[in-house]
């Protein structure tokens, strides 16, 4: 794979679109959506000598509503305890494709002693200190509670572990690294300092896609939404790397805060008003063309980005066609390879409709 460019890699999409094909095409079809979406033709790679598991369970409702976000939180929220953290993207000011406030605010009030939480970003703008970004959440309307922008005391490194023992153990043999890559980039991530304040993290995430990661899910609203902007700076570069190397920066940091907050640690993905930007674009943000799909949730990272991206791909042509050029023109897909790579799921799952 070319890491600079964001070529595909010899690993086409088809091996991300196993493990909840059949489910996701029932799903589609009962959203009245023509099942004339990309098929799986072989199954995710995972070592010989992993141990049998069940799969993770990825819940799922087509309803897109206060009640609805409410029930498929009560699926995943076993694994909230003590002081929670809401990880979700307030938008730049006047942000077109947000998802409605209201859903957000119903989740934060049935989640006891939890707050919203947010980092400045890296780029010139409103977000990128503290006190224009508290200007622009009043605007924006995150008013219902408080916000708590965690890098506005600075931050703090999580280590992300030397995976080369674990590369060995995958491979086989000593310096083995597989046919994928040469061992992580990383060995910690700069955070917002608040982020150790918390016991739990509830990570709501608008999917979407994003103009360098192709697209953006849990892993990203974690991976950057999380980090402080010297720990953004620590995944884009100094020159602002793109491609698959970009996405590997990306998994290398959600590592990090997911080993920090495990098991402590949930997911919900909203699929609505998908556009091929993100939401950071502001006013710019492309009209979506993909039809809303619902709401999924899980406590396994790669499970539930996984059963959207597979959504994503379910759909008729007409409907995924821009962003599924996005996905793959960024080399999107790398996000779930290397979630794989490093131990972090295998991708597979089982859809629960509920």
């Amino acid at each position: 794979m070319d890491r600079q460019n964001g070529q595909e890699s010899g690993l086409s999409r088809r091996h991300f679109l196993a493990g909840g094909a059949a489910a996701l095409g029932m799903a589609c079809a009962g959203a009245a959506l023509p099942a004339d979406g990309a098929k799986a033709a072989d199954k995710p790679l995972v070592a010989a000598s992993a141990p049998l598991q069940a799969k993770p369970k990825v819940f799922y409702t087509r309803e897109i509503t206060d009640e609805s976000l409410l029930k498929i939180y009560g699926c995943i929220s076993q694994c909230m305890t003590g002081k929670v953290a809401i990880k979700l993207h307030t938008g730049e000011p006047g942000a077109p494709n947000l998802p409605p406030r209201h859903l957000a605010k119903a989740l934060q009030a049935s989640v006891p002693n939890s707050t919203i939480v947010e980092c400045n970003v890296l780029y010139p703008g409103p977000r990128h200190d503290t006190a224009s970004h508290r200007k622009l959440l009043v605007e924006n309307g995150w008013t219902f509670c408080p916000v708590d922008i965690m890098d506005e005391d600075g931050d703090v490194a999580l280590p992300i572990p030397d995976m080369d023992a674990f590369f060995d153990q995958q491979w086989g043999k000593p310096g083995a690294k597989g046919p994928f890559t040469v061992g992580n980039h990383l060995r910690e991530i700069r955070v917002g300092r608040h982020l150790l304040n918390y016991d739990s993290l509830l990570v709501y995430t608008h999917f979407k896609g994003h103009a360098s990661g192709g697209y953006g899910g849990s892993l990203k609203n974690i991976a950057i939404g999380c980090a402080s902007p010297a720990g953004k700076r620590q995944q884009h570069g100094d020159g602002w790397i793109k491609g698959a190397l970009f996405q590997e920066h990306m998994v290398e940091a959600a590592k990090g805060i997911v080993d920090h907050f495990s098991p402590h640690i949930a997911y919900i993905n909203l699929m609505i008003n998908m556009s091929v930007d993100c939401d950071c674009a502001g006013l710019s943000a492309a009209k979506p063309k993909c039809p809303d799909l619902g709401i999924l949730a899980s406590t396994d990272l790669t499970a539930v980005d996984q059963a959207s991206v597979d959504m994503v791909y379910a759909m008729p042509e007409k409907y995924r066609k821009d962003l599924v050029e996005r996905i793959e023109s960024r080399a999107g897909l790398r996000q779930l390879e290397f979630l794989k790579i490093l131990g972090m799921g295998t991708g597979e799952y089982e859809l629960v409709e509920i």
